[in-house]
């Protein structure tokens, strides 16, 4: 069975400064993937160049039988594909409602498209708020909005950037449910988020972790990730040295590495 969307060796550069070298992603129709990585590790630039919104230099992407590598970002939003940006970039000046249904649209025929009604019962918080303006929306009650936004396309494919940045715990909490029912409905989705622990708790069917500019590994199973985060915390924890033979040693110690040896260091300690 072909992949819904197949991702294979693409490279992707800010003018002449190289993001992406030779990244290979694939989502099977229905399943949750993830993508893991540090800040910098070209997540957000990945999910860019399947957008149309960047150029990639080399690679293709396919995405229900089609060769979008080369498509704009409208052409490849009409195909199915749904974004929930990181920053969420509502329209302020609407009401709730109003964003819901700016680009309300049934992409992927589906024969129970999302509706009004449907989303208010995802999110009964949206329908409390629908005359209020976007921009008197906590954050989290925007990031439902977000979320709302892109349903209402009815995708094949839904992108979420990080998708609990900067929200409290139980807005959070929240959004995980919703991403849950998501999956039980049959939604294909990919997520893109830094609350690693949270994410393996869900158990979607594969995890893509990366290290800069390239996908380092497909886990189908959370628990690997579960010890290798578990390891590495210790060894920044307590400045250990991270043993050469570690699986997993270079993507969450990058940020305290030195480059020599890969020892990582404690973060400085904060100031009294």
């Amino acid at each position: 069975m072909n992949p819904l969307l197949e991702v294979k060796a693409i490279e992707t550069a800010y003018g002449s400064s190289k993001v992406l070298f030779g990244i290979d992603l694939a989502i099977q129709a229905g399943e949750t993937a993830t993508l893991l990585g540090r800040n910098g590790m070209g997540k957000t630039t990945t999910v860019r160049s399947v957008l149309g919104l960047t150029r990639i230099q080399g690679g293709s992407i396919r995405f229900d039988g089609h060769d979008i590598g080369r498509w704009s970002a409208d052409r490849i939003a009409r195909l199915g594909v749904a974004v929930v940006p990181e920053g969420r970039h509502i329209f302020p000046n609407l009401s709730v409602r109003e964003n819901l249904v700016a680009f309300a649209g049934n992409r992927s025929g589906a024969a129970e498209p999302w509706t009004l009604e449907r989303i208010y019962a995802l999110f009964p918080r949206l329908q409390e708020r629908a005359g209020n303006m976007g921009n008197q929306l906590s954050g989290g009650e925007q990031q439902m909005l977000a979320i709302g936004r892109a349903l209402m396309t009815n995708p094949k494919l839904l992108i979420l950037d990080e998708a609990t940045e900067g929200l409290a715990p139980l807005i959070r909490e929240e959004i995980w449910q919703c991403l849950a029912q998501l999956k039980a409905l049959g939604q294909t989705t990919l997520v893109i988020d830094k609350y690693v622990q949270r994410l393996i708790e869900g158990r979607p069917a594969h995890h893509h972790r990366t290290r800069p500019g390239r996908l380092e590994r497909r886990l189908r199973h959370p628990a690997p990730i579960a010890r290798c985060v578990g390891a590495i915390h210790r060894c920044l924890k307590l400045g250990l040295r991270i043993p050469a033979s570690h699986k997993c040693k270079p993507l969450w110690a990058m940020p305290f590495r030195t480059g020599v040896g890969g020892r990582c260091h404690k973060p400085p300690d904060r100031p009294a």
